[in-house]
């Protein structure tokens, strides 16, 4: 319903814009592109397949190019670029400490530490996700991985179903934002900006939203408090830690090498590999088994998200050719609103689009579009880059097409209750996250003082 008011009063801002002598806004262009993208979409089509399709219509009905010649090229950059070889590696590393068991021990020693405070296990869900989500690079890896070994000890307890899925949801949705999420690596080849600036950019924002998913489940706990287990005896706490070294240990090799300088994000995802492969032999789980299943997943989701991104930079480069996102940019520049209120214009285009459309492909479809506006604005392409993924992030626990929360219902015991259980259980740690982009927006600096000490 949000996305539908939102299209539409897009379309009044359009319709508005050309009375007000918007001779070279291309209208019929957005028009079309509006009405066919929410056909397709509202008929279950695949994001790929939307994307490709609407590059050819926009390119055979409204350019005077020959813009197939160029298609072929325009394909192979992205395909050919260095930096996005990072995805599978990250990818498969993910798989790979899935099945080593890892992920297990984890949550396991955690649990010792934090199943005392109010809100007991709630806690362990929220920083478990934020340790594996260094490793893993995905939301929906880290979604799966932690469901998996999170909910079995939830069984036969006191705890609320729908605030245990809400924080594995929210939990699960920082697989991007915390480096080496995926999706900055995907912004950063749209843009051109730093891999490495925007991973320093997001370690702040990042520790906001795990702080105010903390304080949130604190205060469930104190108002719906539950018997508090025995106290674990402290010799079991301290041999606890000791599971956690393996993950502490890949986030050292991982973002270790990229921030010391001595590997590229792309380097740095092949020694995770390296590393993730080690530990899972060392729990005498590697096997030629294993790593051809993980291998198998891994490149299954590559080519879905590298499906995505053709068809993406295609469409982008036919609308560029007709210059749909040059007017946008103009238009929404030239509008009698200062920088913040754009801004927030922005947002709540995103928070609109993520009620319906997968977060991957939408940063991919918007940013070439948002992007110039924001640096029009004056404000840091690196700043923006984490507001971008953040609001991503947003988009995948937002009901009622959130793709995590969707991985989580079906990773419920049998017979599961209803899928409004995680709608209902997610919506305070959505309003969480959307405070923490607004503190965000209000305070630029917390993104960017580190990158700034790098400079």
């Amino acid at each position: 319903m949000i996305a539908v008011l939102f299209l539409l009063f897009l379309l009044a801002a359009l319709l508005w814009a050309a009375a007000a002598g918007g001779a070279s806004l291309p209208l019929a262009e957005v028009l079309m592109l509006i009405g066919v993208f929410v056909l397709f979409f509202g008929a279950g089509v695949h994001v790929a397949a939307v994307l490709g399709m609407l590059a050819f219509l926009v390119g055979f009905l409204f350019s005077d190019r020959a813009w197939w010649l160029f298609a072929g090229q325009t394909l192979w950059g992205p395909s050919s670029n260095f930096v996005l070889v990072a995805v599978p590696l990250f990818l498969l590393m993910g798989e790979i400490l899935l099945r080593a068991g890892l992920s297990d021990r984890l949550y396991r020693a955690l649990n010792l530490w934090l199943h005392r405070l109010p809100g007991g296990l709630l806690h362990t869900n929220i920083a478990s996700c934020a340790i594996f989500s260094a490793i893993s690079g995905s939301s929906v890896a880290t979604a799966a991985t932690m469901g998996s070994v999170g909910l079995p000890y939830f069984r036969n307890t006191a705890y609320n179903p729908r605030w245990v899925l809400g924080s594995l949801a929210a939990g699960g949705a920082l697989g991007n934002l915390i480096p080496p999420g995926v999706v900055f690596i995907v912004y950063a080849l749209i843009t051109e900006t730093s891999v490495g600036a925007l991973y320093l950019a997001a370690l702040l924002p990042a520790g906001l939203v795990v702080l105010l998913f903390t304080l949130l489940i604190f205060a469930h706990g104190l108002r719906e408090p539950l018997p508090k287990p025995p106290p674990a005896p402290l010799a079991a706490r301290l041999r606890a830690l000791l599971d956690l070294l393996p993950t502490l240990a890949l986030i050292l090799l991982v973002l270790g090498s990229i921030y010391g300088g001595f590997a590229t994000p792309t380097e740095a995802a092949a020694l995770g590999v390296l590393g993730a492969i080690l530990f899972a032999a060392l729990e005498g789980r590697a096997s030629l088994r294993m790593l051809h299943a993980s291998a198998e997943a891994a490149a299954r989701n590559t080519a879905l998200i590298g499906l995505i991104l053709f068809g993406a930079y295609l469409l982008n480069y036919i609308l560029t050719i007709i210059g749909v996102p040059q007017a946008l940019a103009r238009i929404i520049s030239e509008l009698p609103l200062p920088p913040w209120a754009i801004i927030a214009c922005i947002v709540a285009l995103y928070v609109a689009l993520g009620t319906f459309m997968e977060g991957f492909s939408m940063i991919i479809t918007t940013v070439p579009v948002t992007f110039p506006v924001v640096v029009a604005l004056g404000y840091d392409p690196v700043w923006f880059g984490v507001i971008v993924v953040m609001l991503v992030e947003i988009a995948m626990i937002s009901p009622p097409d959130g793709t995590v929360m969707y991985v989580l219902q079906g990773m419920r015991p049998q017979p599961a209750g209803p899928i409004t259980d995680v709608f209902v259980g997610v919506m305070p740690f959505l309003l969480a996250y959307l405070l923490a982009v607004a503190i965000l927006i209000l305070e630029p600096g917390i993104a960017l003082w580190l990158p700034s000490l790098l400079r």
